[in-house]
């Protein structure tokens, strides 16, 4: 079964490259991730992200890498969508097959939580979440993505009316 992620999250404030680190030495117990509804595991074999899958219902999985590598000239543009608050309708998931990169959350007190990722990291962000995501400063990330039903992936920048959206109101009155 998939055991807590090693690296603790933090509370911090990005001040210049998004790719590094931003300790901000405010470490955030990984008990905190499970209250705002996020599951952050570490899953050695792909039987423990296949049981959390079935157990979850996700029937579809694609793999992305992003790097400048493979995206070539379109890389700085994606980072900097990804980086963009937004939130989705559906949860989020991803389990990092190689390479390293951090999911910035919003808590409930609006501050940002970094969580970094790397390989064997499985994250599971809940629908309505505010979030962004970045590479770290190797510009390399490859990931499984998985879903409930046909793999899509529409992010809904923050704007002020987003928050009368009803992914956005359940995650509100859950969390």
């Amino acid at each position: 079964s998939p055991i807590p992620a090693s690296l603790p999250p933090l509370l911090i404030e990005v001040k210049g490259d998004q790719r590094e680190d931003h300790d901000s030495g405010r470490p955030v117990d990984p008990v905190y991730l499970s209250k705002l509804g996020i599951l952050y595991h570490h899953c050695p074999s792909i039987d423990a992200v296949n049981a959390i899958a079935t157990e979850r219902s996700y029937k579809n999985r694609d793999e992305i890498i992003v790097s400048p590598e493979k995206m070539g000239s379109a890389y700085e543009e994606k980072v900097k969508m990804f980086f963009n608050e937004h939130m989705h309708e559906d949860e989020e998931i991803r389990y990092i097959l190689d390479g390293q990169g951090f999911f910035d959350v919003r808590d409930t007190e609006d501050e940002w939580v970094r969580i970094r990722l790397e390989k064997a990291d499985l994250i599971i962000l809940p629908a309505g979440i505010y979030h962004r995501f970045t590479t770290d400063s190797k510009n390399y990330i490859k990931a499984m993505r998985l879903f409930k039903d046909e793999p899509k992936w529409t992010p809904l920048n923050r704007v002020p009316e987003l928050d009368s959206n009803p992914a956005r109101k359940e995650y509100v009155y859950q969390h």
